[in-house]
């Protein structure tokens, strides 16, 4: 699949494994040159992006991917008859009032990750809301409790 979307002239970044990590977001938001993104992850992972996605008017596609027997029991317990269904954003998040936060770990396209400074941290997070249509970006330093600590932005 990946020699074909090359030979249409489509650019791929491909990612590795990791936590939640909203490379989603790019495909959201004009301008960043990512159009689409596909992959793998866990459940709770896609809720999580669902969310965001509604918050910035975004769509997402998903299934379940039943990978062990194990898998299928537990999906069985929890009601699901129909293991092929695909959902799409609302379907994963479908509330009314959504709020998401998300702080950078390590530098992506929209947040840069934690930096450590001789007195602190600097952090840069970001806050969406569906029913505001508001994207916040906050830029937080936490400084270390000593006595003798000196503050300097740059």
């Amino acid at each position: 699949m990946i020699e074909e979307i090359r030979r249409v002239g489509a650019r791929i970044r491909l990612i590795g494994d990791g936590d939640f990590y909203p490379p989603e977001f790019p495909a959201a938001v004009i301008g960043t040159g990512v159009h689409m993104l596909m992959g793998t992850g866990g459940a709770p992972e896609g809720v999580l992006t669902a969310a965001a996605l509604r918050c910035l008017n975004g769509q997402i596609l998903a299934r379940l991917v039943i990978g062990k027997p194990q898998d299928a029991e537990r999906l069985a317990k929890m009601g699901v008859t129909d293991t092929k269904r695909i959902y799409d954003t609302e379907d994963l998040a479908p509330g009314k009032k959504i709020i998401f936060a998300c702080t950078g770990v390590t530098d992506g396209n929209i947040l840069k990750g934690v930096r450590f400074f001789g007195e602190g941290i600097r952090t840069s997070s970001m806050i969406l809301t569906l029913d505001e249509r508001q994207v916040r970006f906050v830029d937080s330093v936490r400084l270390e409790k000593r006595p003798d600590i000196k503050v300097r932005f740059n």
